[in-house]
């Protein structure tokens, strides 16, 4: 059994984190020492490194609660989970689409700006337009 501290060193969840990942019960309550620390098992720990990584890839914590879910239910059908992974795939790949329209609408601007001594500016012209979406 570990305090938060240690913890939290081997996982690489901050003891912020991994009070906030047991408030929204993504890992049980943690046992207490009589001083009142948490204590953490390797079960436990395992389960941070699990939210740690799904974090990394970009999941939503709800999504992390039905992946753990899942990873814990030994009943479950892989399908399940490709399904949940397949979404959050689409999901990003909106995301880089969008990034990828606006990179590219912020590099035309770039373009048309002389950069120059002078007031005009396309950049500043552009953001004072009513909004309207990116375009490619």
């Amino acid at each position: 059994m570990l305090h938060i501290g240690e913890a939290s060193q081997r996982t690489g969840v901050s003891a912020k984190m991994i009070r906030h990942y047991e408030s929204l019960g993504l890992l049980p309550a943690a046992p207490r020492t009589d001083g009142g620390y948490r204590l953490y098992d390797e079960a436990a720990l395992h389960s941070l490194q699990f939210i740690r990584r799904a974090r990394d890839l970009g999941f939503s914590m709800a999504e992390i609660t039905d992946l753990l879910g899942l990873w814990r239910d030994r009943e479950r059908s892989s399908s399940a989970v490709k399904q949940l992974v397949h979404g959050h795939v689409q999901t990003l790949q909106r995301r880089i689409d969008e990034l990828e329209a606006m990179k590219r609408t912020l590099s035309a601007l770039t373009e048309a700006c002389q950069g120059d001594a002078r007031p005009d500016c396309p950049i500043l012209d552009d953001l004072a337009r009513p909004h309207h979406a990116c375009r490619s």
